[in-house]
């Protein structure tokens, strides 16, 4: 397995925190997520052929405008809400400063007199002691201030990029497409990016796990980052019907507007210090954020191992145990 490339990202714009809840409330309940995973189907086109079928994956290509070198303020709202007293202590951290400044200042005034007037040079060891508490003061809230704007400007670009990926569309069939981010709380998406060669090595290797993927509400994204669309050959043959089934549904979802994809996944490539024509994958938890990343294919047998079912007594309180948030 290559070496590991991670993209800490966090998908969907946040909303209210009661929105949020209610919205997780209801998919915590076993049969509305069924239904909802169930809503999603799509169209595959049959060869003549009664073997196999060969669906072609078809990503639109659109040149939209993208946004994702500005801040919204959805993501200002986002990061206030993950780290709500941030501003509260830049505040105090400024007014600090004010405050060690003006003393240092006072006690500059008092050096200079007590140096030119001989009478008052007994003060002047006190006047330095005040001085250098001053000056140290200044000096460490100053660094922390500057650590704490620093962590928020990192925030907020994260979160930017977050929001982008939130906004990329997927169809689902010839006449439904949604963002990303309508998909959280209902699956946990699993986006390949490479060649068509490895789409479909992507493919073949997930077929042992089709069934206990779906279990645990996988669906894959494959993007082919060469061009070119990979052909997905299923079994069409009647003893096979139910397995091919389930692999349609695995695979049946694509990426539209690909200059806005290929744009996002080249900014993460370039931070994460990995080659342009390196094959990724990104692997997301079921409330949207990113569990796992690499490079080369994913691990499907680690998936099915550490992935908990969305079904079942255990499914609403076993959603947040997806893995740690990268």
């Amino acid at each position: 397995m290559a070496s590991m490339a991670q993209f800490c990202y966090i998908i969907g714009p946040s909303n209210l925190r009661q929105k949020y809840s209610s919205f997780r409330f209801c998919f915590q309940n076993p049969v509305y997520r069924k239904n909802a995973l169930s809503n999603i189907s799509t169209r595959f086109h049959a060869k003549p052929s009664s073997v196999s079928v060969s669906p072609t994956i078809v990503c639109s290509a659109a040149n939209k405008p993208s946004s994702s070198s500005q801040v919204s303020s959805s993501a200002k709202i986002r990061s206030e809400v993950l780290s709500p007293f941030r501003s509260v202590r830049m505040f105090f951290y400024l007014a600090f400063i004010a405050s060690g400044s003006l003393g240092g200042l006072i006690a500059t005034t008092q050096l200079i007199a007590s140096l030119t007037n001989p009478a008052r040079s007994s003060k002047v060891p006190d006047i330095l002691t005040g001085l250098g508490i001053d000056i140290g003061a200044v000096s460490i809230f100053a660094f922390l201030y500057f650590r704490e704007n620093t962590a928020k400007n990192a925030q907020l670009a994260r979160l930017s990029r977050e929001e982008s990926l939130s906004n990329l569309k997927l169809r689902v069939n010839q006449n439904k497409i949604i963002s990303v981010s309508s998909l959280r709380g209902i699956a946990r998406l699993v986006i390949c990016f490479g060649p068509a060669s490895f789409i479909l090595e992507s493919f073949k290797l997930s077929e042992p796990f089709t069934e206990s993927l779906l279990e645990r509400g996988v669906l894959v994204v494959p993007f082919a980052t060469d061009g070119n669309s990979p052909s997905l050959d299923f079994d069409e043959s009647e003893d096979m019907k139910e397995i091919t089934e389930k692999r349609k549904r695995l695979w049946q979802l694509a990426p539209v507007y690909v200059s806005e994809w290929t744009e996002w996944l080249d900014e993460q490539k370039k931070l994460a210090g990995i080659s342009p024509e390196s094959p990724v994958y990104l692997s997301l938890r079921l409330d949207g954020r990113v569990r796992g990343s690499g490079v080369g294919y994913p691990p499907w047998n680690a998936l099915v191992a550490q992935l908990p079912p969305v079904k079942g007594l255990w499914s609403g309180l076993l959603d947040g145990m997806d893995g740690r948030v990268l």
